[in-house]
């Protein structure tokens, strides 16, 4: 089995690209034998946990370009690319993503308990991309949080919003709202935070496959399946 951790944030739409181009280099025999784990990273930790206006964090971020800032044309093409319409105009709030990061691991933690196979990814593909119930829960939950935040311009810093994904997600929900407004899980999060630097890991997605080698960046499937072709034959146990 390769293990595969995932370090991303779900308002990163790089780690949404290199998503979707890891479904589908998995969608074949490569997936079988490879096991992901998302992991969190936050690309702005400093924003209010309530969060700030788009407008409001663009300015902030590039000044008086903020509006030509919003959509590189590089990155709405290699979107559509791999099936994504990014709706940038439908996003009015940039969160604090710290809550959302303590859902995909909550999602995890629920499901740990019940492993079993499967052969579907969240985006519809026949495939085995992961070797047990949790680790897809965790997967289709992030799907989830990135179709929410970009393509339907959801608050994914609000907690009625999160429940409410993790609900379309399949969870049971029972006392998701209470952990999420209490602290649990906070320091769960922040000890993969500080563990990321020391991996290397200076941006996102990054991928460390076998707890050794990382590949950064939203990669080209084609370049995704070299590596974890190496990585399996190397890692894998």
């Amino acid at each position: 089995m390769l293990s595969i951790e995932i370090f991303s944030d779900v308002i990163c739409p790089w780690c949404f690209v290199g998503k979707r181009r890891m479904d589908n280099a998995l969608a074949s025999e490569l997936g079988d034998g490879v096991s992901l784990r998302w992991r969190p990273y936050m690309l702005y930790p400093n924003i209010p946990s309530s969060g700030l206006g788009r407008f409001e964090f663009l300015q902030r971020r590039y000044g008086a370009d903020a509006e030509e800032a919003r959509l590189p044309k590089r990155l709405r093409q290699e979107a559509y690319d791999v099936g994504i319409e990014l709706r940038y105009d439908l996003i009015q709030r940039t969160p604090n993503t710290l809550m959302a990061h303590r859902l995909i691991d909550w999602i995890y933690d629920q499901s740990i308990n019940a492993p079993g196979p499967f052969y579907a990814c969240a985006s519809g593909q026949a495939n085995n991309l992961v070797a047990n119930k949790a680790a897809l829960a965790q997967h289709r939950m992030a799907e989830i949080l990135f179709q929410g935040y970009f393509c339907r311009g959801l608050n994914v810093g609000d907690v009625d919003v999160l429940v409410d994904l993790a609900a379309e997600a399949g969870a049971e929900t029972a006392g998701l709202m209470a952990f999420l407004l209490s602290e649990q899980g906070t320091d769960a999060v922040n000890r993969q935070l500080a563990r990321a630097p020391d991996l290397g890991i200076a941006g996102v997605p990054g991928y460390l496959m076998g707890g050794e080698f990382l590949l950064p960046g939203a990669q080209s499937e084609e370049t995704i399946t070299k590596i974890v072709t190496r990585a399996k034959a190397r890692f894998a146990n």
